[in-house]
């Protein structure tokens, strides 16, 4: 699973089939229990494609861009608010988002989550070693239970 994850990863990273990855790791995480997607980080959901959310990004953003307006805000808020305040501000991207929304222009719409994060729940029980170790494990327990039950029902009966 592991191997599968770092694939996604690296064809996320080259730009190339990421569908072909995701699905088989998602072919691999449905088939077997207990496989757990997560780092150790605590990231949820446990698959961001960062490089593919980039691109999306710069997408919409070159699109916003490509009528002039998005420049002209820029520089707008650039002028209203002071170079003190880094670009990437929050007072300067409402700024430009107002701006942009003032001028009949549409702002660069939030990407959809779904685009760039994925997450995959493994089964409760699979018909692989591990899924049929617990169903024997199951068994024998309650075998043994009834077991010592019979046998404590017949001493109370003598």
């Amino acid at each position: 699973m592991l191997k599968l994850r770092n694939e996604v990863y690296t064809a996320d990273k080259n730009n190339t089939d990421v569908n072909a990855a995701l699905n088989n790791l998602r072919d691999y995480v449905y088939a077997h229990m207990n496989t757990n997607l997560s780092t150790g980080t605590n990231i949820k959901p446990p698959i961001q494609l960062k490089y593919t959310y980039q691109r999306l990004e710069a997408a919409a953003q070159q699109q916003a861009s490509n009528s002039g307006l998005y420049t002209e805000a820029e520089n707008y808020c650039q002028s209203v608010i002071p170079g003190s305040v880094s670009f990437y501000g929050a007072g300067r991207i409402s700024c430009v988002t107002d701006y942009i929304n003032s001028h009949g222009g549409k702002s660069v719409a939030p990407i959809p989550v779904a685009l760039y994060e994925f997450d995959f729940k493994s089964p409760t029980w699979s018909p692989d070693l591990a899924g049929w170790s617990l169903v024997v494990v199951i068994l024998s327990a309650a075998g043994a239970i009834i077991i010592i039950l019979i046998s404590q029902i017949r001493k109370l009966l003598k």
